[in-house]
């Protein structure tokens, strides 16, 4: 069982109300169906569901939620923050989906180049197909398609596009502009 599937589980609401029921202390199928305040059929049918992805499980003749399981799927979640990284990341993506984009320019910098050093390898020529496909699997239910994103890192010259081949690589260096030369000369970079 993922995390996802457990979300999954619990989105129906029959499901949620008897997992609320066992973890308010019903212990009986027949203490749920009278708590739960569903049709028997539908309570029980939800009760059995929980108890095969192992969510409610019985101890004796009482049922319990299982909560260790709970815990270790809660452990398993992959972090919108990378090891060492901070919370910079944390609003926009969850585990490996784009969930939204920065405002900010800076921001939108950062995790757009997060997201192309994962399907992107320097160097490697990429077909425009090619980069659809590894963008499309980040922006799956986000805010934002696949194609914005690819135009994002085309813009920021996070990624490099020449005849309709794409590449990851290091932005060109190109002249400062007069900000950029006035916070050299303050030592601020």
């Amino acid at each position: 069982m993922t995390p996802e599937t457990v979300v999954r589980l619990v989105a129906e609401p029959d499901r949620l109300r008897v997992l609320g029921v066992v973890a308010l202390g019903a212990r009986t199928p027949d203490a749920v169906v009278a708590a739960a305040g569903l049709d028997p059929k539908a309570a029980l049918v939800a009760l059995r569901r929980l108890r095969e992805q192992e969510l409610v499980v019985a101890e004796g003749d009482a049922l319990r939620v299982d909560y260790d399981r709970l815990r270790e799927l809660a452990r398993a979640t992959p972090s919108a923050v990378e090891p060492g990284g901070d919370a910079t990341f944390r609003p926009f993506l969850r585990g490996d989906r784009l969930v939204s984009v920065p405002a900010q320019q800076g921001r939108r910098r950062e995790v757009l180049r997060h997201v192309a050093e994962r399907c992107f390898t320097p160097g490697v020529d990429y077909a425009e197909a090619a980069v659809n496909d590894q963008l499309r699997a980040w922006c799956d239910g986000g805010e934002v398609d696949h194609v914005t994103i690819r135009r994002y890192l085309v813009d920021l010259r996070i990624l490099s596009r020449a005849g309709g081949v794409y590449r990851l690589g290091p932005e060109p260096a190109g002249e400062p502009d007069r900000a950029e030369r006035s916070v050299r000369a303050m030592g601020l970079s």
